[in-house]
């Protein structure tokens, strides 16, 4: 909830943070299931871990997706969020009407600001909606990942004769 509270406006980049601290408390204080999953605990333990990483890459990434478009390509997102910044724009004007005669560029200010913020909180809310699906895709790169390590490390061991 903290997260998804400051995912817009000037406290995105405090999601990044979020994200990078869980990130370093996980890899810090926990570690990778470190057997083969086999078992019913071992596959939970891989899942459960990877889920959370998933989480806290997914939170890391969050502000970046909403700038990047090769992060975060979703065809027509972009340009419709642009499209509904360049209406509220001429949104303000009609409201502003008076201003136009008098001070254009508090106009064209108010216009931009105005523009700006409907912009990043319609690209929030695709972001937002879209972000289960790249945790989700991260969970299982690096389930696959730490389940890879781990099965090369255990066929690298020497075996112990009894």
């Amino acid at each position: 909830m903290l997260t998804a509270s400051f995912a817009n406006g000037s406290w995105q980049w405090f999601a990044t943070y979020i994200g990078v601290t869980l990130l370093a408390v996980v890899f810090c204080f926990y570690r990778p299931p470190v057997s083969t999953p086999r078992g019913s605990q071992d596959v939970r333990n891989l899942a459960a871990y990877s889920m959370v990483v998933g989480l806290c890459v997914a939170i890391a990434l969050a502000p970046m997706m909403q700038r990047s478009a090769w992060l975060f390509p979703m065809p027509g997102t972009r340009s419709e969020c642009r499209d509904l910044g360049r209406y509220e724009a001429l949104r303000v004007e009609a409201t502003l009407a008076n201003l136009a005669g008098r001070d254009s560029a508090a106009l064209a200010r108010a216009q931009d600001l105005q523009s700006h913020d409907v912009v990043a909180d319609c690209l929030a809310a695709t972001t937002t909606l879209w972000l289960p699906v790249y945790g989700a895709g991260a969970a299982v790169l690096v389930g696959l990942g730490v389940w890879s390590f781990e099965r090369a490390r255990r066929s690298r061991k020497p075996a112990v004769a009894t």
